[in-house]
């Protein structure tokens, strides 16, 4: 099984999407979390976040209004 695999993002830039426990995230962000055991964080190349969102198919489309390809980190 060789199959070769095509990384090109047609001049896109890549960015990760991971799920975040909530209780790792400072206070502020935890009183506003409401209720979430996990949020969804946007990383670029860099390991910068970019956004922290309520869920994973928000994150997504959030990456991709921005031109930005999503991949999942887990």
């Amino acid at each position: 099984m060789n199959t070769p695999i095509d990384f090109n993002t047609e001049g896109r830039r890549i960015v990760y999407v991971k799920a975040v426990d909530v209780a790792d995230l400072p206070q502020a962000v935890q009183a506003e979390a409401a209720g979430r055991d996990h949020l969804y964080a946007v990383h670029d190349a860099d390991g910068q976040q970019l956004a922290l969102v309520a869920d994973r198919k928000l994150a997504f489309m959030l990456a991709r209004q921005h031109d930005l390809s999503p991949v999942a980190v887990h």
